[in-house]
């Protein structure tokens, strides 16, 4: 018997075997599949797809063994690893002077043997898909072809496995992100409403008690500095509304009145005689979704429409309609209306489709994106159709069955 050496590039290779942290995971139908239905087209007993540890053979799929790894310098698999040939066919281990006197031909009845390395893009020889039988015998073109263009899916599902792993990092990555983002926006609010409401407040009372001193230009200053803050002020809210928004989403969906949501957010937006809302079903209806999320979407849309309306009374209305598999919610209003080529864009972060609103405050372009962000955890969806001068209508859909924090 012969102990095949180990490859010049040996290091190298480990390396690369190692970082698909494959070594002694569990059985995995994907490969037990491989090693089942090759066994079948080679008519042989056995058929394993093996990895060459540093000391061992690991068998990530077994098919006729219950051996799950065995030592490498017993193994056929080693001289395959190191032959520049896509295949190596043993026909009878008792007459090859590299298996002479093996253990395993014995042991395990492996007199025949085939096997094709298992190379990844970087041409690192793995291990190998490979077939045993218990006598002597050889493989028809149609089995050797069907073992190499097996042993190259197997190496697919390598790189698949990889790249999962690269996706899970990142996503985790991502998160670590998200969470700094969030716990940031925390401190900001916090360390800077402060000193801007001070800012306001000192504004407000240098104007009252000076305005009899102060010129004109002084006191206009005061009202810009004082106006300065509270637009700051607003922005930051609204950013951390933003990042909060995800706590918004619970685990576990709500059964929620929308009459009564609706009349909630009716209350919220204050009692202006020129804002007439309107809402349809009139009757208590009930819904199964996030309440707070749907809330807080709802209160964005509505609060959008009174700010942004333009007519002496502004109206909008507010309407539900129940699928057989999904919810769809309208809101509609009379005002401005939004410009064809700005609709795309309304829903994007810090977008403000009008300069200024009703009461002359320019927008912070955070709440249709927080409602955005929002349904987006409730696997919805939203369509919008405005005419410049008559209106909005900005439907969301929501699925009844839907994986919340997806």
């Amino acid at each position: 018997m012969k102990t095949a050496p180990r490859p010049s590039n040996e290091k190298l290779r480990q390396q690369a075997l190692e970082k698909y942290q494959i070594l002694d995971s569990l059985p995995e139908d994907s490969y037990d599949d491989i090693t089942r239905i090759i066994a079948s087209i080679c008519d042989t007993p056995i058929a394993l797809i093996s990895l060459l540890d540093n000391d061992r053979n690991f068998f990530k799929s077994k098919h006729g063994v219950e051996l799950s790894e065995a030592p490498r310098d017993l193994s056929f698999c080693s001289h395959t690893i190191i032959s520049d040939d896509d295949i190596m066919v043993v026909n009878d281990a008792r007459e090859d002077e590299r298996f002479i006197g093996n253990p395993s031909i014995e042991e395990e009845n492996t007199v025949f043997y085939a096997g094709v390395p298992l190379i990844d893009k970087e041409g690192f020889k793995l291990g190998t898909l490979c077939v045993f039988d218990g006598k002597p015998r050889e493989l028809n073109k149609t089995q050797m072809d069907s073992l190499k263009s097996m042993a190259k899916h197997v190496t697919l599902l390598f790189e698949e496995r990889l790249k999962n792993f690269e996706l899970e990092r990142i996503q985790e990555e991502l998160k670590v992100k998200n969470q700094e983002l969030k716990d940031f926006a925390g401190i900001v609010t916090h360390d800077l409403k402060t000193p801007l409401s001070h800012i306001s407040m000192i504004s407000q009372l240098l104007a009252a008690d000076n305005k009899d001193k102060f010129s004109k230009d002084s006191m206009e200053y005061l009202k810009l500095l004082e106006e300065a803050g509270f637009n700051l002020s607003r922005y930051i809210d609204g950013m951390l509304h933003f990042y909060q928004s995800d706590e918004l989403v619970s685990d576990e969906l709500d059964d929620f009145n929308f009459k009564e949501l609706v009349e909630d957010i009716i209350a919220m937006t204050g009692k202006d005689p020129s804002v007439k809302i309107s809402y349809s079903p009139a009757e208590p209806t009930i819904i199964k979704s996030s309440k707070a999320a749907l809330h807080q979407i709802l209160l964005n849309l509505v609060n959008n429409s009174i700010k942004y309306g333009d007519k002496k009374t502004t109206r909008v209305s507010l309407d539900l309609f129940d699928h057989e598999d999904y919810y769809s919610i309208s809101v509609s209003d009379n005002g401005r209306g939004i410009p064809e080529d700005k609709i795309d864009h309304v829903f994007n972060l810090f977008y403000t489709a009008d300069n200024e609103d009703r009461h002359g405050n320019k927008g912070t372009g955070i709440g249709l994106a927080t409602a955005k962000r929002l349904l987006n955890h409730l696997d919805g969806t939203f369509d919008i159709q405005s005419e410049v001068g008559k209106g909005t209508n900005i439907t969301i859909f929501l699925p009844k069955f839907h994986n919340l924090n997806s």
